[in-house]
């Protein structure tokens, strides 16, 4: 599902940032129709541009991402990322709103985009960055279908024409994690299982 915007929007900038960065698109046939029902996005987390990727390569749906509160009090850009489909999130504070607003959006059939990093973690090998458990808890409380999605770029650096790869890869269903209600520490299994896909599309197209 997709605003009326960010269908615009997109139309509008897709191909010239897919032009810019040259981005090339692996797998893209992977991403779920709307009629398959909403899906979570997770991809790792590199660049402030990561997001622009995303939206570039991805077309069938509109994933709403989790974006820093911080960017919602800049006029105009506030109003803007509000308007392609974003929603604040207060970082290192457990921000119990913003998951609750994610797990609304995938329940009422709209795709939901996040990090499982949490924040970015620049110019290193995604493997040795840490992942928090979001990605798992709002997984195993809609029940959602998930799509891993590994962003490449050389040095873990964006430069204007410099190639941008984004993998998608095919989705996994909710049931694949095996998930056991009331277990101890399920959430942070979940993302790692995740995490741990994004990282090996990577490691599959050197």
């Amino acid at each position: 599902m997709k605003s009326a915007f960010y269908a615009v929007i997109r139309a509008l900038l897709g191909f010239p940032a897919r032009l810019l960065f040259r981005v090339r698109r692996i797998g893209h046939k992977n991403e779920p129709r709307r009629e398959e029902g909403p899906y979570l996005v997770c991809a790792n987390h590199q660049t402030v541009l990561d997001v622009v990727f995303l939206a570039a390569s991805l077309k069938r749906q509109q994933p709403h991402f989790m974006a820093k509160a911080e960017l919602f009090k800049v006029p105009v850009l506030g109003w803007l990322v509000r308007k392609l489909g974003a929603f604040p999130v207060s970082r290192g504070k457990g921000d119990v709103g913003a998951v609750k607003h994610s797990i609304s959006l995938l329940k009422g059939g709209r795709s939901v985009g996040m990090f499982p990093q949490g924040t970015r973690c620049p110019e290193k090998d995604p493997r040795e960055c840490k992942v928090k458990f979001g990605a798992g808890l709002i997984a195993a409380h809609t029940g959602a279908t998930v799509l891993p999605v590994f962003i490449k770029m050389k040095n873990q650096k964006w430069r204007f024409l410099r190639r941008v790869t984004v993998i998608v890869g095919e989705p996994i269903p909710f049931e694949r994690f095996n998930y056991q209600e009331g277990a101890s520490g399920e959430y942070a299994r979940i993302t790692e299982m995740i995490y741990d896909e994004i990282c090996r599309l990577g490691e599959s197209h050197a």
